[in-house]
């Protein structure tokens, strides 16, 4: 009998039981790691957000402008990836409960030491890593052979890029006039 999965697909049907029992066991650790950390944690919105948390923002803080890259204003860009938090957070606010929820436990996979560094690469703190560091970890995610992680990338990267694109400041940075008035 063959195990292949099919002609020329390079993985047979015993890896892909392994990557899926290995998605699965990592699902299971962050989401315990994640209720434990939220079951001893009062976990409140940052000042002047209604989602995110402050455990989130130094993730997306680095991971915005790697993301942007080349996108963002040379002349200001930490006011316009602050201007991307705060238009994500509202997108946020108008998610379905279920949809932010999944949002939210995204942000902690890649926000709590104990989940970040195994699934992306970067086990110091978001501060300290490098752009390269950050653009490995996006590459290896959007290239996964586990879909879940191609998901993560999906969804993080989708949802920024909207936001940005939303903003009249990144209007001028594309050649984009803006609506039609009327």
């Amino acid at each position: 009998m063959n195990n292949s999965l099919s002609a020329g697909s390079g993985i047979n049907r015993r890896q892909l039981l392994k990557f899926g029992l290995l998605g699965s066991l990592v699902l299971a650790a962050t989401g315990g790691v994640a209720g434990l950390y939220h079951g001893f944690t009062r976990i409140t919105p940052a000042s002047g957000f209604i989602h995110l948390r402050d455990s989130d923002l130094p993730m997306l803080r680095r991971l915005v402008p790697v993301l942007l890259e080349g996108a963002l204003p040379a002349d200001n860009p930490t006011a316009a990836v602050e201007a991307t938090l705060r238009g994500l957070d509202n997108s946020l606010h108008h998610l379905s409960p279920s949809m932010r929820k999944q949002s939210l436990q995204l942000f902690d996979l890649l926000s709590l030491r104990a989940t970040r560094g195994p699934t992306t690469g970067i086990w110091g703190s978001w501060e300290e890593a490098s752009t390269a560091d950050i653009q490995q970890f996006l590459q290896r995610w959007e290239n996964s052979r586990l879909a879940l992680l191609r998901q993560g990338h999906g969804a993080l990267s989708k949802a920024v890029l909207l936001v940005w694109y939303s903003l009249p400041e990144s209007w001028a940075q594309c050649g984009y006039p803006g609506p039609p008035r009327f």
